[in-house]
């Protein structure tokens, strides 16, 4: 059950990769879509990585929303829609480094409490 907290994550790094690579930087792409593969790691390190570049990618997410609105307003184009859905992938990107959290607590709260008894 731990692991399907992780599914926000993935697809938050999938989109992000996605979103890279369609602005023409193969490299950080492959970064982006490939950081929920650290996790694998089971190290403090790994899990700080894959929140740092997910919290990157929220600040990306609104800085293109806010770029695409301002050319949005500028045509005269409705942006009510644009608004929407980019700001839902903002907020599950922004809220994907808390479930990493998340889940890394949780994984490890198991061996605490053998550790106890």
């Amino acid at each position: 059950m731990q692991t399907l907290r992780l599914i926000p994550v993935v697809l938050s790094a999938l989109a992000l990769g996605a979103h890279l690579l369609r602005l023409g930087g193969p490299a950080a792409a492959l970064v982006a879509a490939a950081t929920p593969l650290l996790l694998i790691a089971h190290g403090a390190w790994a899990a700080r990585a894959v929140q740092i570049v997910l919290a990157l990618g929220a600040l990306e997410w609104v800085r293109t929303l806010a770029r695409l609105v301002d050319l949005r307003r500028a045509h005269q184009l409705p942006y009510l829609r644009l608004v929407v859905i980019l700001g839902a992938v903002a907020l599950v990107t922004a809220a994907s480094p808390v479930l990493v959290e998340s889940w890394r607590r949780a994984r490890r709260r198991p061996a605490a409490l053998l550790e106890a008894a």
